[in-house]
């Protein structure tokens, strides 16, 4: 007699709220295909949509208040989260909508304050930066700013990987528990400095000479936040997506005329 196989376990549950990208490369797209590729389960809350492809951002529509809160309500009260993770909010009310969710979440968070795409598009309006500022850092885990989002926020311009340190103390100074500054756009090997407020973890890699890097930022915060929902503490989950993303990037492929995706599963084609 055939025995019937037990029923499987879920895997880790990780939630993102973030904008949609037509092209694949980034957005909600990019964060389902690197939690697939972490091993858990990806679920979505879209709070934009985006017109987008290699060439850049043609246009972006932001969802009323009330279906993004439809969606964090179905989700979380009857599937739950092991962690979090914020992308493209677009606008003050939704920025105000999700940060009152991580609040009131046990789940780690980890925010990626969205400023402008790849292509230089702006994605947040202007309003809604104060917001950021006031309600969604604060209620954060980890906040992963790249340097351009560090000045939108805090006022301070980073020029050189010295300037790392007073970046990550004025980001903090706004709030979340951890601070991951981005020194990918700065010369040399791309650096990036974890900070909590007294200890700071300095994290290299190899610069790829690859054009095809759409999807970064997106990719390191769902990978870090795949990686606490696994169980890591906040150094390791963010050493172990610094080396999944610059695995990416190596592995990045042209896509259209503009900049193509960094490749979320070069390690299944390696």
């Amino acid at each position: 007699m055939s025995r019937i196989p037990s029923s499987p376990q879920a895997p880790p549950l990780v939630l993102t709220i973030a904008g949609s990208d037509s092209g694949g490369g980034a957005g909600i797209q990019a964060d389902l295909k690197t939690m697939l590729a972490h091993g858990v389960h990806g679920m979505s809350v879209v709070a934009a949509v985006t017109a987008q492809n290699s060439l850049g951002v043609q246009g972006y529509w932001e969802l009323p208040a009330e279906a993004v809160r439809a969606q964090l309500d179905s989700v979380l009260s009857d599937i739950g989260v092991h962690a979090l993770k914020t992308g493209m909010l677009a606008s003050t009310v939704l920025v105000e909508t999700v940060a009152e969710a991580l609040a009131a979440s046990d789940a780690p968070s980890v925010v990626d304050p969205v400023g402008v795409s790849k292509h230089g598009d702006p994605l947040l309006a202007p309003d809604a930066v104060h917001a950021v500022r006031a309600a969604l850092l604060p209620a954060a885990t980890v906040v992963t700013p790249n340097l351009y989002e560090v000045e939108q926020l805090t006022g301070v311009k980073v020029v050189d990987e010295a300037g790392l340190r007073e970046a990550a103390e004025a980001v903090k100074a706004l709030g979340p528990r951890w601070v991951l500054i981005k020194g990918g756009h700065l010369p040399g090997e791309p650096a990036d400095l974890l900070f909590d407020g007294e200890h700071e973890h300095r994290f290299t890699a190899p610069r790829h000479d690859n054009r095809h890097t759409h999807g970064t930022g997106c990719t390191l915060a769902s990978a870090i936040a795949s990686n606490l929902a696994l169980g890591d503490d906040v150094p390791t989950a963010v050493g172990k997506a610094k080396d999944y993303v610059t695995g990416a990037i190596a592995a990045g492929f042209p896509l259209g005329s503009g900049i193509g995706p960094v490749d979320h599963a070069w390690r299944q084609r390696s």
